[in-house]
């Protein structure tokens, strides 16, 4: 055996890491968004740093705003795309347990 099958299996570890990692980095990125929200005290929009995460939330935002009904308000899918995320981050907690689990 040339081990390309224990190769593959640590490429696909390597991959899953790497989604789960840019999916807690996303819906890190909405926590600090709403953090931001908050402590602005409605004026979020003239606030750079607001301003910069909506821009680095954007590709999410965008996608879950294309998949969801139109009957979703826009203001709601921010917190649609977190609740979206957390459940892809817990799946893929799942996901990478049972193939370390199945290489012992």
């Amino acid at each position: 055996m040339d081990g390309s099958g224990k190769e593959g299996f640590w490429r696909m570890q390597f991959t899953l890491m790497l989604v789960h990692e840019l999916v807690k980095f996303a819906g890190l990125l909405l926590v600090g968004q709403l953090l931001v929200y908050v402590l602005s005290f409605g004026r979020h929009e003239s606030n750079a740093v607001y301003r910069a995460f909506r821009f680095m939330t954007s590709p999410v935002v965008g996608l879950v705003r294309r998949i969801t009904p139109a009957k979703v308000a826009d203001r709601h899918v921010p917190v649609v795309s977190f609740l979206l995320l957390f459940w892809v981050w817990a799946a893929l907690i799942f996901i990478r347990l049972d193939l370390g689990q199945g290489a012992a």
